[in-house]
């Protein structure tokens, strides 16, 4: 065998490998951003807050994105909306294929006047 066929080998399974783990981390990510808007919000103390179906809903999809990240779960539900302060926190909940319970903390980390980014715990 050519040590350029080797090279150029090594370098296509190298390049592969850099792909797979950088799709994997994309989505893979906790971090979503919601928009603000009256399909989506609520109030929570008085202060505009991100609905619970849409915390859960987002929580839910992104929870498990790949056979390799992540548990997969059903039934994501939060207890209140999500208030669009940077720091808030909310546990929302899943449950396992064993029927057992995941508690699911979400924290927002970014606010703007339109849209708010919020990560959760896996």
């Amino acid at each position: 065998m050519s040590s350029r066929f080797v090279v150029g080998f090594l370098g296509a399974v190298l390049a592969a490998v850099v792909v797979w783990a950088v799709g994997t981390h994309l989505l893979a990510d906790a971090a979503t951003t919601s928009e603000l808007d009256g399909h989506s919000t609520v109030t929570v103390d008085g202060r505009r807050a991100l609905a619970p179906d849409v915390v859960a809903n987002r929580t839910r999809d992104r929870f498990h994105p790949l056979p390799w990240v992540g548990t997969e779960i059903s039934a994501v539900s939060c207890p209140a909306g999500l208030p669009a302060r940077r720091g808030a926190t909310l546990t929302c909940t899943g449950r396992k294929a064993d029927g057992t319970t995941v508690r699911i903390p979400v924290r927002v980390t970014k606010v703007t006047a339109t849209s708010m980014t919020w990560v959760f715990g896996r």
